[in-house]
């Protein structure tokens, strides 16, 4: 028990000191969503770190809420919030953020980052972009075959943003969120590789995570784990040396790519609209 309690204390310590830094700014997968079979088809990339270097959400993460404790009832009031934005053009956005298949997810951050973001272009950032995200599905794995936690949208039986997902995810754990810990992976690392982004590049991982609220597949307790267990794969990554190389490659295209004035292919004006709708009111 003081063990557990112990576990739990680290954990709210560390999402107070993200949630301080702006990552948790507004209340705010089976194989599918961790984070994705169409990202983890069989000619992707293996991640950069080992099975013994993974994060162990086991150990890092608390339970998920139980049903009638006041977390749950925090998630149950912020899904009623994001659930209200069906159809519109947030929820629209969120479909398009629920596709994590190359080439296509690429772009997740090319408007963020004001450059294109493609394999012929940015090879090595893709590359990045590509190995990164098996990391962080990993990292996600143990928690959800443990807790086997239900989807919001299997608990009130009302549609989700991707219909044809549904089956899978019902088969699949909601927590923590396989896409919110690939999306943080990927925004604190292009933070790291375009610091003069970096408030745009955060305000979209924050974003991304908010489109599963909003898609009604996760609960908030959910994105905030995933965003943790994404902040442990960084840290992890930084002790990888082929990381390390690729993260400087990486770099460099993006300085090309703006000496270039590579420009997003992405409609940004019809993304920043529809990310302009607030998801969550408070915490």
């Amino acid at each position: 028990m003081l063990q557990r309690a112990g576990r739990k204390q680290r954990f709210k310590s560390i999402l107070v000191g993200a949630l301080a830094l702006g990552i948790g700014a507004c209340a705010s997968q089976s194989v599918h969503e961790n984070p994705m079979a169409p990202a983890a088809g069989s000619d992707a990339p293996a991640g950069y770190l080992a099975n013994s270097e993974i994060p162990d959400s086991l150990f890092l993460l608390p339970v998920p809420p139980a049903a009638g404790s006041a977390a749950f009832a925090q998630d149950e009031a912020v899904s009623v919030e994001a659930r209200a934005l069906r159809n519109s053009l947030r929820w629209q956005q969120a479909a398009e953020d629920a596709n994590m298949s190359f080439p296509r997810a690429a772009g997740t951050y090319a408007c963020a980052l004001n450059i294109d973001v493609n394999e012929k272009d940015t090879p090595r950032l893709y590359v990045l972009l590509r190995r990164t995200i098996q990391d962080a599905r990993r990292a996600t794995t143990a928690a959800k075959n443990k807790y086997a936690r239900t989807r919001p949208f299997v608990t009130f039986n009302e549609p989700t943003c991707t219909p044809a997902d549904e089956a899978i995810l019902r088969t699949n754990g909601s927590y923590p969120s396989g896409h919110a810990a690939a999306g943080w992976t990927w925004a604190l690392i292009l933070a790291e590789l375009a610091p003069e982004r970096g408030d745009a590049i955060l305000a979209r991982g924050r974003s991304f995570g908010e489109s599963r609220l909003v898609c009604n597949v996760h609960w908030q307790s959910d994105v905030l784990a995933g965003r943790f267990m994404a902040t442990g794969v960084v840290t992890r990554l930084h002790a990888n040396d082929a990381f390390k190389a690729d993260m400087t490659a990486a770099k460099a295209e993006i300085a090309a790519a703006r000496a270039r004035n590579l420009k997003p292919t992405r409609d940004c004006a019809a993304e920043s609209a529809a990310l302009a709708t607030k998801v969550v009111s408070a915490m």
